[in-house]
């Protein structure tokens, strides 16, 4: 028994060496050095000029500071408190008891943060977001922006720079002057195939800003399901939804709206119609067409698209988005318009009358003329609020003016392009699709190239880096009707097991491609920086997917509430094998004593 005795005393005493030796870096630590890099900033600047000069950060003394405006300002203190104390939290991410002093070296006490122009209380498509930053060698460092917004951009910026070397938080000196490409960049999540509870949606939101994406476009409801919880119409939800706890109610929206807001994202809702409108049926049949099954759409028994010929559907989506626009703060107002099935229409005898009255003909192009003419009217409800309210459409409602040559819709309106052709979809070629649109006037976001709900073996994040909007030909002035982006997630596949890592980090390529120049193009010189921001989300609490054979220190806590910091290379696991072995090795001497 006091052999057993000794032996674990000796086991212990071992162990600060033995926790030494182990965590000495391996072979493999060597071997991936050079593929991901450190204090890089995705997505890449504008302008960036960086020298191998690194300071240190202490995090006991290191504070913000800010110029009076945004000091004074309730615009701007409104969005920079809490983001400066975000931020705050995501710079010093070294537990204090694995810090290491800064004693001697050359530290940058603090950041200085100007607001020179306007703070709103909500970001909108015309919204500055440009940012200088500066880290020189001594002094205090500074960040400069127009707009609480911009300064919302470079704090992010400035939170990258940031890296870990021996246990303490380095950057480099470096200049920064930037701004984003395209004005419009967001990401779409459906929440209607699957439910997404808000902490899901939230958490999105927040690697949104971590990736400068701007605009949260929320197809909140859908054939399948009607989450969002209308006081005008509460059989909608009450008997659209999937239960009475799959819904989203007004202060929840609200809750969204505001945690968005705060990071400089716009929430475009979409409340998607004539199509796609099963749900809204179970509660309200009397807004869709009644009709017969069709080769098409054999489950739609015997109700089809919205009943475009009673005044009463009007009435009723007059009120119903006159309740939305009050939830939702954002300028735009998604209004569908995609995949609408002629057959169920020509079905209906309400339908054929009130065609013939309008003068449009039984035809393919007469439908479209009256799908257009829906949606205008749609339109002039939305230009009717109070505040200012403008419609966007996918591209469909375009292809009809075309298909009908009756050009009715606003030119104010955005046309949001989808369609592609390849073996997943046969449609046009967004090169082919974007000439027409702009030059017919209309401004246009992009999403074709950018599907995140497909999914391949292997890194397919480089193929969606390779898209570009301006990838057509046409004039300046069309690329300029051009202004951005959506990587949308359909959600057939898709619910909050696997949401973030399904749009992490391969969304992240759609969000350089927006904000970064064109000249910008080379996705094997990006890896290395797009494995930086990887793990950096991942240390953040973002479950972001990896993009192949890779190492990130800061791996995910499967057990726990959010990830960990591991010793390098698995040590702690190594340590532990060699206590057992060592443990087991006194109990078979001790035995052997007996």
């Amino acid at each position: 028994m006091k052999l057993l005795v000794c032996c674990v005393f000796v086991v212990l005493a071992c162990q600060s060496t033995l926790a030494d030796w182990v965590r000495q870096p391996f072979w493999y630590d060597d071997a991936r050095r050079d593929k991901v890099a450190k204090g890089t900033v995705w997505p890449q600047p504008k302008s960036i000029q960086t020298s191998t000069q690194s300071l240190s950060l202490n995090p006991d003394s290191f504070s913000f500071t800010t110029t009076a405006k945004a000091a004074t300002s309730d615009a701007c203190k409104d969005v920079l408190d809490p983001a400066l104390e975000r931020y705050r939290a995501l710079l010093f991410w070294i537990p204090a008891d694995a810090r290491v002093s800064v004693s001697g070296d050359s530290v940058v006490g603090s950041l200085r943060v100007s607001i020179t122009g306007t703070c709103t209380k909500y970001p909108s498509l015309d919204s500055d977001e440009s940012y200088s930053l500066e880290v020189p060698s001594s002094g205090e460092a500074t960040l400069s922006a127009q707009t609480a917004w911009g300064a919302l951009r470079g704090l992010e910026t400035f939170s990258q720079l940031v890296y870990e070397v021996d246990g303490k938080h380095k950057l480099n000196v470096t200049t920064i002057n930037d701004e984003p490409r395209f004005p419009h960049r967001g990401v779409m999540l459906d929440t209607a195939r699957h439910f997404l509870p808000v902490p899901y949606i939230k958490q999105n939101l927040d690697a949104m800003s971590y990736n400068k994406i701007n605009v949260f476009h929320w197809h909140i409801v859908d054939d399948q399901s009607f989450p969002f919880q209308s006081r005008t119409y509460p059989d909608l939800s009450g008997k659209g939804a999937y239960t009475q706890d799959n819904v989203y109610s007004p202060e929840d929206v609200q809750s969204v709206v505001e945690y968005a807001r705060l990071r400089g994202i716009r929430v475009i809702p979409e409340f998607d119609s004539p199509g796609h409108m099963q749900s809204w049926g179970q509660g309200y049949p009397e807004l869709l067409t009644s009709c017969s099954p069709t080769s098409i759409q054999q489950d739609i028994y015997h109700l089809g698209p919205a009943n475009v010929a009673r005044n009463s559907t009007y009435d009723f989506m007059q009120r119903l988005f006159q309740e939305i626009r009050e939830v939702f703060a954002d300028d735009y107002f998604h209004l569908g318009g995609d995949e609408v099935h002629f057959q169920c229409w020509m079905s209906n005898d309400e339908i054929q009358q009130f065609m013939r009255q309008q003068g449009f003909q039984n035809t393919t192009e007469g439908f479209a003329q009256l799908e257009g003419y829906y949606i205008q009217r749609l339109i002039n409800v939305l230009e009717g609020f109070p505040t200012r309210t403008r419609g966007i459409v996918w591209q469909e409602i375009f292809d009809n003016n075309i298909l009908s040559g009756d050009f009715t819709i606003d030119l104010d309106t955005i046309i949001h392009v989808w369609q592609w052709n390849n073996s997943n979809f046969q449609g046009p070629q967004y090169w082919d699709e974007l000439p027409l649109v702009t030059a017919a006037g209309y401004k246009a976001i992009l999403s074709s190239c950018w599907y995140l709900n497909f999914i391949s073996y292997g890194r397919d994040w480089p193929d969606y880096y390779a898209c570009d909007p301006h990838n057509f030909t046409g004039t300046a002035q069309q690329k300029q009707l051009v202004i951005g982006g959506e990587a949308p997630l359909w959600a057939e596949w898709v619910d909050a097991t696997n949401v973030v890592a399904r749009m992490w980090p391969r969304a992240s390529a759609m969000a350089e491609r927006l904000w970064s120049p064109q000249t910008l193009t080379d996705a094997t010189a990006a890896s290395p920086r797009m494995e930086e921001h990887r793990c950096r989300m991942v240390r953040r609490g973002i479950r972001a997917q990896p993009q192949g054979p890779s190492y990130c220190k800061y791996e995910w806590n499967l057990a726990g509430e959010s990830n960990y910091v591991p010793t390098a290379s698995g040590a702690l696991g190594m340590m532990g094998y060699i206590q057992q072995l060592l443990l087991f090795c006194c109990l078979v001497l001790t035995l052997g004593f007996w």
